[in-house]
């Protein structure tokens, strides 16, 4: 079988044929419930792209919620990917997430070992990127070292930043949320044919993905759509009505369109995307970084009182989810690596000043600073805090609103050695076992520890297929590093924060 020149897109090469080597095997073949859809061999790995779930969101469509995909005649190509609701270049990011032009963007990504499998385990997994950016399309996000060892996996797009989320009257909101739903919906309906079993879904997300599992599990009318959760890097900010009501007629005033599905459906996709960027990415610089340590994303799930009726946290703290199994973790440093610009100039000063203006003092700071003894020197001092803010407090509030039995936390701790961290984000291709993916390198260097990718994706795998963690629960956390080891309670520093 002859191949064409390889598929990149903004220089990243994308998983489809034309990246694949050439296989003697029959192209696989399953029948879905709205058609027949061919996939390709990647050796052990049956690989589907760009299977669409929900209508093409253009037009009004856009900004309602979404609608189960048109049924189809003959068998549908799905051996290329589909196109992203991301658009155009989003810079330099952490994760290589190329964004494909089309209006179809509502897809699924299906790997699996074998489509004619009978009860096979399976993976959903919802990207990140502050619920304003991000890409299925990324070759981090990989399946095929899952479907390797049993497990089918499943990637999904979802609208991002206003479409997704943003406040638009006389419709539905939180149309992001109610992609996920709609795609989990379809992962029930389909993924016996893809050799899955409905009945034993782990759904699992970093970042804002993290936020999203973390989303559902506080949604109980969600509940029997999967049956374990990994959470990595969880942010936990949901949008308030009115500061949600207050973005999305600011972004109408400034397109000069109505705040409605059909005025906002008639504004060009390009001009759209460029308006809604400095409402979503709010200030920049100091400022910017203390409203962020304050209260997090400036877009996301909003608590609009229907679909989503109180905060998450409240949520799983009234009980939601608590009979479901969860891991949950983040790395140590996930956000100290944005002070990294200014490391020469927070040398030369103590962190106190610094910890002050970004909303931290007195006898909070005094018992923050007791509790992180082993943290030493302004930068890392004050990218703790802003880590801990934006993601590992979330982590010790939620193993604590939890049953202890049937949750399990962990921490990242293994540094870069390009970047000298243990940020954010370079967990995930060990998670996905991805070493040699591109992009990898640059995050990770050229000798990755694979034994570090061993321990966290086998025991992902395990997590998947038992439902039960290899380490001790709450509040005992397994500490991946080269040298991993298991402590009493791993997040005890983030206490004094609240």
């Amino acid at each position: 079988m002859i191949r064409s020149a390889p598929r990149l897109v903004g220089g990243v090469p994308l998983i489809d044929r034309r990246n694949s080597p050439a296989s003697d095997r029959e192209d696989p073949v399953v029948r879905t419930l709205a058609g027949r859809v061919r996939g390709f061999w990647r050796g052990d790995c049956a690989t589907f792209t760009g299977i669409p779930y929900a209508a093409p969101p253009v037009g009004e469509l856009a900004f309602r919620a979404p609608r189960p995909h048109p049924a189809w005649d003959g068998v549908r190509d799905a051996t290329s990917q589909g196109a992203t609701p991301q658009r155009g270049g989003t810079g330099a990011t952490l994760i290589p997430e190329p964004s494909v032009p089309g209006t179809s963007t509502l897809n699924v990504n299906v790997f699996t070992p074998d489509p004619a499998a009978d009860g096979l385990p399976v993976l959903v997994y919802i990207h990140g990127g502050a619920y304003a950016s991000g890409s299925i399309a990324s070759p981090w996000y990989d399946g095929a070292a899952f479907a390797r060892d049993g497990v089918v996996t499943v990637t999904l797009s979802y609208r991002i930043a206003f479409p997704g989320f943003g406040w638009v009257r006389g419709s539905e909101q939180n149309r992001g949320v109610r992609d996920w739903i709609l795609a989990l919906e379809w992962v029930q309906e389909n993924i016996r044919a893809f050799g899955g079993d409905p009945s034993r879904v782990t759904l699992a997300g970093q970042s804002a993905g993290g936020g999203a599992v973390l989303t559902l599990l506080g949604m109980p009318a969600t509940h029997h759509l999967f049956h374990a959760v990994w959470c990595m890097s969880p942010t936990l900010s949901l949008i308030g009505r009115d500061e949600a009501e207050a973005l999305g007629d600011a972004l109408a005033r400034a397109l000069g369109a109505a705040n409605s599905a059909e005025g906002l459906g008639s504004v060009d996709a390009g001009v759209l995307s460029r308006a809604q960027v400095p409402l979503v990415a709010g200030a920049g610089g100091l400022a910017g970084l203390r409203q962020s340590v304050a209260s997090g994303l400036h877009i996301g799930p909003v608590v609009d009182g229907e679909l989503i009726d109180r905060p998450t946290l409240a949520a799983l703290r009234g009980g939601s989810g608590r009979g479901i199994p969860l891991v949950i973790g983040s790395a140590d440093d996930e956000f100290t690596m944005v002070l990294d610009p200014y490391a020469r100039y927070l040398r030369r000063v103590p962190a106190a000043p610094v910890l002050a203006l970004l909303g931290l003092d007195g006898s909070r700071a005094r018992a923050y600073r007791a509790a992180t003894p082993d943290v030493r020197g302004t930068v890392e001092r004050v990218g703790r805090y802003v880590s801990d803010m934006g993601f590992r407090r979330h982590v010790r509030r939620v193993g604590d609103a939890r049953d202890p039995g049937n949750t399990w936390g962990y921490r990242f701790s293994w540094r870069s050695p390009t970047r000298g961290w243990a940020f954010h984000c370079l967990d995930v291709p060990f998670f996905f076992d991805v070493l040699g993916a591109h992009g990898v390198a640059a995050v990770a260097g050229d000798e990755p520890p694979h034994a570090l990718a061993d321990e966290i994706h086998g025991s992902a795998v395990r997590f998947i297929d038992s439902h039960a963690a290899p380490w001790a629960g709450w509040p005992e956390t397994r500490v991946f590093d080269e040298r991993s080891a298991t402590v009493s309670d791993g997040y005890a520093g983030v206490r004094p924060l609240g």
